[in-house]
């Protein structure tokens, strides 16, 4: 059963200790993907770890590197000379923000990885990180954009409400 009530507020320590133990967390699942892929494939795999496969690999590490990046200068505390806490940074664990996504990257871009030892059409799953992003675009910003009712309507309709206010 959910908790009554309002959810309660992390504080900045807090945060930092929970940005800390998911950036580990997901340099865990990188190495771990990484030290297995590699491994088979030099131990099943070698004759057929061609030039596109190589660079397959080069993307995927260019995607964990740069989503890892991104994420860890997010969560950059900020301390005082004297060595206090004064900002915690970004919360990487809030639901709906910007680390959400890149946290999910990094999980597609591993899933990819270790389902390619199986067959090498599956790294044909990389799109879809583009076709998300296309994706909200779309819904977020040009959508509503190319939707958006015309500002003529806007002022007849607003000149029409005034002039019945004004006979009430």
């Amino acid at each position: 059963m959910a908790p009554k009530g309002k959810q309660g507020t992390k504080g900045q320590k807090q945060i930092v200790e929970e940005n800390a133990s998911t950036l580990k967390f997901y340099v865990y699942i990188i190495t771990a993907v990484n030290a297995v892929y590699l491994l088979l494939t030099y131990l099943a795999f070698w004759e057929s770890f061609t030039t596109f496969y190589i660079a397959l690999f080069l993307v995927v590490n260019a995607i964990y590197v740069g989503s890892y990046q991104f994420l860890s200068n997010m969560a950059r505390p900020t301390y005082s000379e004297t060595g206090a806490l004064i900002d915690g940074g970004i919360d990487l664990n809030m639901y709906a923000g910007m680390a959400e996504h890149m946290k999910d990257l990094i999980l597609l871009a591993a899933a990819t990885q270790g389902l390619a030892l199986l067959s090498n059409y599956f790294w044909l799953l990389l799109l879809l990180a583009p076709g998300r992003a296309l994706y909200m675009l779309w819904v977020n910003i040009l959508g509503p954009w190319f939707f958006a009712s015309a500002p003529e309507e806007d002022e007849k309709k607003t000149k029409k409400m005034e002039r019945k206010m004004r006979r009430k």
